[in-house]
């Protein structure tokens, strides 16, 4: 099992915090666009405990996987958690919390995660998703300041 945690402070209220980040609209805005993320069904504009959501996901040039997850938990204002349901990965638990500090917003991603494939799946997650899923936090964090902290940058 794989573990990545981030966090990020947010120069915004709660609410405003929370109502971007519980709209699954947003991933598309929070996605590098070299991941070629679509959404390609959502049930609600709303997030809500057994919100499914697919995906399809750029791996490599014309290669795409889909990508299911759903909305496992939700405590409004506080945090929700998301689980891969159908996927590239074995295993995919990611946590996003919130919480009011220094005049804004803590942000926090956990995700913990495993790859298929036994030894493959070990090696492709040295040689290619570990810097891939870096890659997706770094320009995660990045669109976020853009969003929230513009105006403090």
């Amino acid at each position: 099992m794989y573990h990545l945690y981030r966090q990020q402070w947010l120069n915004c209220h709660l609410e405003q915090a929370w109502s971007f980040f519980s709209s699954p609209r947003n991933l598309d805005r929070l996605t590098p666009k070299s991941v070629g993320f679509k959404i390609t069904h959502l049930q609600s504009e709303q997030m809500h405990p057994g919100q499914i959501i697919t995906y399809k996901i750029k791996v490599a040039p014309m290669v795409w996987l889909s990508w299911m997850t759903e909305i496992t938990q939700v405590v409004p204002m506080d945090s929700f958690i998301d689980d891969q349901r159908l996927g590239p990965y074995k295993v995919w638990h990611h946590c996003h919390k919130f919480k009011e500090q220094d005049g804004g917003v803590l942000m926090s991603d956990e995700v913990n995660y495993a790859m298929p494939f036994g030894p493959l799946g070990k090696l492709v997650h040295k040689l290619y998703v570990k810097q891939q899923l870096q890659h997706i936090f770094d320009e995660r964090a990045r669109l976020c300041d853009e969003i929230f902290n513009a105006a403090t940058s």
